[in-house]
């Protein structure tokens, strides 16, 4: 006899389970958007001020592939706390990220410039 109740599983994951069609779909969206990526970095056709710009387009878009084909993370009520986990993780990043920016960029406006470092060891 089992203590755990009927369709008990993993937090997140429906009894069925996603099927292996979504699977397919995600992993030849992530293909494209990858190899169109690499194109964009590659080609000359691509207005150049511009191209970081479509690289970060691309590489958002190849998240939001991700988040929903294998992470399965969709906006049903049953996936709040799926939500919340991705939201607290994406704020620790930004966070550490920003952080560190802010660092650098302070210790780079108090750093000593380097010719008078330079007259120092002299």
């Amino acid at each position: 006899m089992s203590t755990q109740p009927e369709g008990d599983g993993a937090v997140g994951v429906e009894p069925g389970g996603a099927s292996s069609r979504q699977y397919l779909i995600g992993y030849c969206l992530a293909i494209v958007l990858t190899l169109a990526s690499f194109w964009a970095a590659q080609t000359s056709l691509v207005w150049a001020p511009s191209l970081p710009v479509l690289l970060g387009v691309l590489a958002i878009a190849q998240m939001g592939v991700h988040l929903v084909f294998f992470f399965n993370i969709s906006s049903d009520p049953d996936q709040t706390n799926n939500f919340l986990a991705l939201a607290f993780g994406i704020l620790i990043v930004g966070l550490v990220i920003f952080g560190s920016m802010w660092i650098m960029a302070n210790l780079n406006d108090n750093m000593m410039p380097m010719d008078r470092l330079m007259q120092m060891q002299r």
